[in-house]
This record gives C-alpha cells, structure tokens and sequence, in this order.
C-alpha cells in the first residue's frame, strides 16, 4: 500500500512556505510566535538538549498533552492506544522489561504500566517539567502500585541502565525532533540494554528527498540514513510497513541486535608434517 504521506516536501523551502501560509492564513500568527520564541531559546541554550528541554518547558506549561503533540485529550487517549495496540500486536507481553525513551507525561506510558508485571516499566525524558505532568498522569489513573521507574536523562548513553535488561525498547516521536548526532548516539548504545530477541521500535519524519529540519524541532530524514546508522552499530535495522497502514504521520524502524557471525574454522595446515 502506497503512503498518502507528502515525502518529497522541502518545508524550509520559501515555495512552500508561501503557499502553505496562502492555504493556512489562520495558522500565521500562531508559526511567527513559535519561530519568535524559538529563535529566542536557541540563542539562550546552545546546545540541542537543552535547547529542547526549554521548548517542552514553555509546551508543557500552557497544556501538557499538547506538549507532546496531541491537540485535544481524546487524541492523546487516541495515539497512546495505537502506541499500545502495536506494541502488543508485535511482541509485547505482561512479562516484558520496557524501556519508554521520551516517555512524555505517559500518553502511551500510562496503558504499558497498567499492562506490564509491577517494576517492568521504565519511562526517561530530557524534560523535568512533562516528568512532573506524568507523575499526575500515574496518580490519576491510580497506577503507583505498578511501581513505574521515571528518570530524568540528559543524554542518550543509557549508561546508568543494566545491560541486557529491556526485551522492548519503544521511542515514539523523539527521532522527528532530534539532531542526527543524538539519534547516532542513541543507537550506538541501545544494543547493550536490549536483552535477547529484544527489539528497540523508535518513529522518525520520513522523506525521500533533501533531509532538513524545521525551527529545529522537526528533523526529516530518509529511511535509508537511518538503517545505516543502526548497520554501523551492529544492529539490523527493518522498515515497518505495517505501521504505515494505521495512518500515523510518521513512520517506525524496528531494530534489533544482529547475531554474531561465528568465526570460520581455520584450515588444516596442509604443509604440517605427515606421519
């Protein structure tokens, strides 16, 4: 099934800017404020990371569900349960060790430690402020004695975490708003958390032309850029059609650890002395 989504746009190109405002005018004044403010952060915060954590800061404390790009609450209920239903469709099950990279103030979070055996779940973000806004999401549902792990990070490394450890690694929507050299450093050390048979599922803005990157929010990459990242990293990377159907705006790589090609057996040495 061929994807209805636009990939061939450049959104940095002045063309399409001209004639997506023509087509949106309600929509202009909402962009130049987002563009003030966040050309006002990037001056103050140098560095991506915190350059971002100041962005969900300023989100999350206008609307938390909005933050983490859900307009209304019955589409954050709506894209937690796709999360949710596509992760158990395709390998999850109570038993399983998760790790939430960008967990968010739990869209998808709050259904995972509902599911998951108590202490299964570990949910990490950059940003304190939507952390916060998730521990409210936990006590609403009355979720703390499924004793979810919620940490604060400051970088991808997951050093702190136990190797082999997570059967299920799931980032959605922290690849579209990150910078090639975090993605890369993502993926150089997944490998080492994800147990046996694990697999790390993560979604990324797609597109078949120039990669770019908008107000340095939303990162547009090729699918292939991606894939040969992870085979850099010993990691087999796989397009996941299947998710394409549900109508998502973006679009997932499912990675998992590549088994070690044993050694050949080395020769007999034919000129070793006969008998």
């Amino acid at each position: 099934m061929a994807s209805r989504k636009n990939l061939s746009i450049d959104r940095t190109a002045l063309a399409h800017k001209a004639r997506y405002a023509v087509a949106h005018p309600q929509r202009i004044p909402a962009h130049v404020r987002r563009a003030v403010r966040d050309r006002w952060l990037a001056l103050k915060h140098r560095d991506h990371v915190g350059y971002y954590r100041a962005v969900m800061a300023s989100d999350t404390r206008r609307d938390p569900e909005a933050a983490v790009g859900s307009a209304t609450h019955e589409g954050w209920l709506k894209l937690g349960e796709l999360q949710f239903a596509y992760l158990c469709e395709h390998g999850l099950t109570p038993h399983s060790r998760l790790l939430d990279i960008g967990c968010g103030n739990l869209r998808a979070g709050w259904r995972l430690i509902d599911y998951l055996e108590p202490g299964h779940y570990y949910g990490i973000d950059i940003s304190p402020d939507v952390l916060i806004a998730a521990k409210r999401t936990l006590t609403t549902h009355s979720l703390q004695d499924r004793l979810p792990h919620l940490t604060l990070v400051q970088d991808l490394t997951l050093d702190f975490l136990p190797e082999g450890h997570f059967d299920v690694v799931h980032a959605h929507s922290v690849f579209s708003h990150s910078p090639i050299e975090i993605i890369d450093e993502c993926l150089a050390h997944v490998g080492r958390v994800l147990a046996p048979g694990g697999f790390f599922d993560f979604t990324f803005d797609r597109t078949v032309g120039t990669e770019h990157q908008v107000l340095r929010e939303d990162f547009y990459y090729r699918t292939e850029t991606l894939t040969g990242l992870a085979a850099r990293h010993g990691l087999r990377a796989r397009f996941m059609e299947d998710w394409e159907r549900l109508g998502h705006g973006q679009s997932k790589i499912r990675v998992t650890a590549e088994p070690a090609t044993p050694s050949p057996a080395p020769e007999r040495d034919r000129t070793a002395a006969q008998p």
